[in-house]
């Protein structure tokens, strides 16, 4: 059978279980039209929550990946990063690293891993989940500090990250003031998820002599950050943030939901795929750290985006965006991320006062021409 057929078949037996009564099924309507429903139907107030602490360990491009340590071979190991939309665990708000590698070797709540959908192409849930809880976190922060100025701290990459919340005329109306904090804080976690490809590519790494550029620019990251964030604005703004418990719950089900309506494939169908893109997207010759591992790379840093364009799949385009504006209110007025030099921040090439969203593009098309220049021919040594 053709992976076209698959694909239909795929298709065609996930929207027939959409339509069943089932356990997980969740009652909030999902919302992913390329531009999103903007304003609250509920208004709920938002827990006190931990700051995420790191990232989930997420999965370089390919399947049944071996590993190398210092060059050399690691012997017996091979890393199964495929999942399917079903069998995706229970959310967990910020899970931990530790948590988190414990569930790519099949442990933990979370099971994370690459699927691809015939309608967005390649997903990674643990950048769909990661992305997810910043939104959930800095909502909470802006809720907080409505409308008053603020500065929030996170762990530097590469640079301090800093939240600057500022003072803004707050909506009277109590569903447009909910969304308009929503939104905001829904760009804000996709600057960050962005800024964090960028900082992988420069030199940042979350274990100090453990290399991620393999994992800078990854062609499906920014993608599954971008739809983390807009399904958590989906959660939020039907009130079902107010407990942690209860974000958790509704974070699992909708995930699955999104997968489902996006078109999830089994896990051999995504297997097929990724290895139709053997030599043209990854190198399977090559292990894990190895940056050549991934061949191919998508620099864009915009918030408004397609999946990378796959050979062979013009289907699987499925644009998604974020408002610029809530209620007449422009969201960068109301916070925006913003990089502040420190020691480490000499890797980059121009780095004076502060970096912006502004200035991602401009770094990431550096990259870009770098890797272009250093990219060795296939199965090259």
């Amino acid at each position: 059978m053709s992976s076209f057929w698959r694909c239909r078949s795929s298709l065609f037996i996930a929207i027939t279980l959409s339509l069943l009564p089932n356990a997980w099924a969740i009652n909030t309507p999902l919302d992913l039209a390329t531009q999103p429903e903007q304003k609250a139907s509920a208004v709920s107030q938002l827990p006190a929550l931990q700051k995420p602490e790191g990232l989930r360990p997420c999965c370089a491009f390919g399947h049944d990946l071996r590993a190398e340590l210092k060059g050399a071979p690691v012997p017996f190991y091979r890393l199964d990063n495929i999942v399917e939309s079903h069998r995706l665990g229970t959310h967990r708000y910020n899970d931990s690293v530790i948590r988190g590698l414990t569930s790519i070797v099949g442990g933990g709540s979370e099971k994370n891993g690459i699927i691809y959908t015939t309608q967005s192409g390649f997903i990674d849930t643990a950048h769909v989940r990661d992305s997810m809880d910043m939104t959930y976190w800095i909502a909470s922060q802006l809720l907080q500090h409505q409308g008053s100025a603020f500065r929030v701290s996170l762990s530097n990459e590469l640079a301090r990250r800093d939240i600057v919340i500022r003072p803004y005329q707050v909506p009277s109306d109590p569903q447009q003031a909910f969304s308009v904090v929503v939104w905001t804080a829904a760009r804000v976690a996709f600057d960050l998820a962005a800024w964090h490809e960028i900082a992988q590519w420069y030199g940042f790494e979350s274990v100090p002599g453990f290399s991620e550029g393999v994992s800078a620019f990854s062609p499906e990251d920014l993608y599954s950050n971008l739809l983390g964030v807009r399904l958590a604005a989906s959660l939020l703004l039907q009130g079902e943030g107010s407990q942690i418990k209860e974000y958790n719950s509704h974070a699992t089900e909708i995930i699955t939901q999104a997968l489902d309506q996006l078109g999830a494939v089994p896990k051999n169908v995504t297997a097929q795929q990724l290895d139709r893109l053997d030599g043209q997207w990854w190198d399977s010759q090559r292990r894990v750290p190895n940056k050549w591992l991934v061949r191919h790379r998508k620099y864009l840093t915009q918030n408004a985006r397609q999946p990378s364009a796959i050979p062979g799949e013009p289907g699987a385009n499925h644009a998604l965006a974020l408002p610029e504006k809530v209620a007449g209110i422009t969201l960068d007025d109301v916070a925006a991320l913003e990089l502040i030099p420190i020691k480490a921040s000499k890797q980059f090439p121009t780095f004076h006062e502060k970096l912006t969203r502004t200035d991602f593009q401009r770094l990431a098309e550096q990259a870009e021409i770098e890797d272009a220049r250093q990219r060795p021919a296939l199965n090259a040594k």
